[in-house]
C-alpha cells in the first residue's frame, strides 16, 4: 500500500495551503480532489483577505502576484440614510488592513506552488472514503479515472473537502455536534466589466434590502443584492439588477456604482454552521468542512487559512519532537476563533439586512445602531479589529 504522512482531502484553498505549509516543513502529503482542476480554479468565492492571510501568503513565498495585483484597502464604507461613512480600519488597528484578491487567484498561486514542489495532487477522483481514522494507521480509499480503487496509508487525514464533503459525515453522530442557522435571505451576486467607482468596499443598509459594492480587479466590479434564498436568477434582467443597485447604493453626494456588461450572476443562500469538535481520532477538519459563516463579515476563506496554519504547526511539532500536545489543542483553539467569527458575521448580517415582516421598531433599531457605530471610536475600533482579523495563532 502506498503511504504518506498526511492525506489531504480537498484541493480548495484550505487543502492546498496545508499541503504547501507541510512541504515547506519537509512533511510529505498527498492531496486528492473530486472536482476538475478547471472547476476548482474558476469557481467564484470570497475575495477579501484578512491581514493574517496576506501575511501567511507573503511569508510562504506566495506574495508576488498578491503584491502586484491585490488591492489593499485601509478602510470600509457603511452607507445608510443616503450617506456614506468611512471606517478607518488601518488607523484604528495599528496599520492592519484587508486586501482584495479573488479566491480563484489564491487557488492558482497554490496550485502552481504544489506542482513546483513535485508533491502529489490528484483531481477528479471519486468514491473517496477515510478509513480506520481512530486507529494507528488510517487510510484514504479513492478511485481515479482508470476506475481502479486505491488505498493510501496515512499517519493523519486532513478533511479540507468543504461543507458537502465526505470527511465530516464519516464521523459517527455520537462523536460530533452540529450547530446551524439558516438565514431567511440570500445574495444575488454579479460580476460586471466596470471599473470600480469607489476605492473601498461599500456596505449599504437600505429599506429595500442590503447591498454591497465590492470589486475583483481594477476593471471588474463585484456587487450583491439581498434577495430571497430561493430567488430565480432568471427573473433578474441586467436592467432590473442595475436599477435595484442604483436604488440601494446611490448616496446623496452623487456616488453610485459604475455600470457595465454583467458576465456572471448567481444566488447564494446564507447560513451559519459549526461542527464540534474539529477532530476525530486521526482525522482533522479544516475550513468549510468544519464551519460556514455568512459572507457579510468576509471570514470564510480567512478562517480556513487560520485553521491550516495552526494544523501545519501542530504536525511540524509532532514530527520534530514527538509531542502531540498542539494536535490535541487544535480543535479547542480553532473553535474559539470560529465562534468569534460567527458572532461578528451574525452581528454584521443582522445590522445590515432587512428581515421579512420587519416593522418600524426594527428599522429604527438598525439605524440607531449604525448611527452609534459611526460616531463612536470604540465601536468603530471593534468593527475594524474584527474585520481586518486578529493575528493567526
Amino acid at each position: 500500500m502506498p503511504r504518506t504522512q498526511v492525506g489531504i482531502v480537498g484541493a480548495g484553498p484550505a487543502g492546498l495551503m496545508l499541503g504547501h505549509l507541510l512541504h515547506l516543513r519537509g512533511i510529505d502529503s498527498v492531496i486528492i480532489e473530486n472536482r476538475s482542476r478547471d472547476y476548482v480554479i474558476e469557481r467564484v468565492r470570497a475575495g477579501v483577505l484578512e491581514q493574517g492571510t496576506v501575511d501567511l501568503m507573503t511569508a510562504t513565498g506566495l506574495g508576488d502576484r498578491l503584491a502586484r495585483d491585490g488591492m489593499r484597502h485601509e478602510g470600509v464604507y457603511l452607507a445608510f440614510g443616503g450617506h456614506r461613512h468611512r471606517i478607518d480600519m488601518a488607523g484604528l488597528t495599528g496599520g492592519r488592513a484587508i486586501t482584495i484578491y479573488g479566491q480563484n487567484e489564491v487557488v492558482k498561486d497554490l496550485i502552481d506552488a504544489r506542482l513546483a514542489s513535485g508533491r502529489p495532487l490528484h483531481f477528479e477522483v471519486s468514491d473517496v472514503a477515510p478509513l480506520n481514522v481512530t486507529g494507528e494507521t488510517p487510510s484514504l480509499r479513492f478511485t481515479e479515472d482508470d476506475n481502479v480503487a486505491r488505498e493510501l496509508a496515512c499517519d493523519f487525514i486532513a478533511g479540507c473537502d468543504g461543507f458537502h464533503g465526505v470527511c465530516r459525515p464519516s464521523i459517527p453522530a455520537s462523536h460530533i455536534r452540529l450547530y446551524e442557522r439558516e438565514y431567511p435571505f440570500g445574495w444575488l451576486g454579479i460580476l460586471a466589466r466596470a471599473a470600480p467607482s469607489s476605492d473601498e468596499l461599500v456596505y449599504s443598509r437600505h429599506d429595500r434590502g442590503f447591498a454591497l459594492f465590492s470589486m475583483r480587479s481594477h476593471s471588474v466590479t463585484r456587487l450583491y443584492l439581498q434577495c430571497a434564498p430561493d430567488e430565480d436568477v432568471n427573473a433578474w434582467s441586467d436592467d432590473r439588477i442595475w436599477a435595484e443597485l442604483r436604488h440601494r447604493l446611490e448616496t446623496q453626494d452623487g456616488w453610485r456604482p459604475n455600470e457595465g456588461e454583467i458576465f456572471q450572476k448567481g444566488v447564494t443562500g446564507m447560513r451559519s454552521f459549526v461542527a464540534e469538535p474539529m477532530r476525530y481520532g486521526r482525522l482533522f477538519l479544516a475550513g468549510d468542512s468544519a464551519h460556514i459563516v455568512p459572507p457579510t463579515g468576509a471570514k470564510g476563506l480567512n478562517l480556513a487559512m487560520a485553521d491550516v496554519s495552526r494544523l501545519a504547526d501542530a504536525f511540524a511539532t509532532f514530527y520534530s519532537t514527538g509531542s502531540s500536545s498542539p494536535l490535541d489543542q487544535y480543535s479547542e483553539r480553532g473553535l474559539r476563533r470560529t465562534w468569534r467569527a460567527q458572532r461578528f458575521s451574525w452581528w454584521m448580517t443582522t445590522m445590515l439586512h432587512r428581515t421579512e415582516g420587519e416593522g418600524e421598531f426594527d428599522r429604527r433599531r438598525q439605524l440607531a445602531e449604525l448611527e452609534y457605530l459611526v460616531s463612536s471610536e470604540a465601536a468603530m475600533t471593534s468593527l475594524a479589529e474584527n474585520y481586518v482579523g486578529t493575528p493567526f495563532d
